[in-house]
């Protein structure tokens, strides 16, 4: 795995529609990996392949924090499926913003399907930041 350079605004790249992922293998796993390591260097909790100049529909998040034991999840093509009318606000940065912070509005739950780091259809109900 590799850590990989950072996309920043303004390049055009993080404006692009990112494609879905065709297949599952070594080398889209290698991708997640490495994405994984990245946002772990930058540090942060979250990262878009796009971030990194791949315009997949891929994303990896971890919120254990410091001192936890990682906890990272890939998404693979996410899809939301049902999102609660009831709204949560949280204070976000984006590591393709650097030194910017703001106060978020999102639902506070939705229900997403995805696939996993194998290429397995998986479901999650999140809650909050998830």
């Amino acid at each position: 795995m590799s850590i990989k350079p950072l996309i920043i605004l303004p390049d055009p790249i993080l404006r692009q529609v990112s494609k879905p992922v065709e297949r599952v293998d070594a080398d889209l796993r290698k991708l997640a990996g490495d994405m994984l390591e990245t946002m772990y260097d930058a540090p942060g909790i979250g990262l878009a392949a796009i971030q990194i100049g791949e315009p997949r529909r891929l994303l990896v998040i971890d919120l254990a924090k410091e001192g936890e034991e990682p906890q990272p999840h890939v998404f693979i093509n996410p899809e939301v499926l049902e999102s609660s009318d009831q709204r949560s606000v949280y204070e976000e940065g984006c590591l393709s913003i650097p030194d910017y912070y703001a106060e978020v509005e999102r639902p506070a739950s939705v229900r997403v399907k995805y696939l996993d780091r194998e290429g397995k259809l998986q479901e999650i109900q999140a809650e909050g930041l998830m």
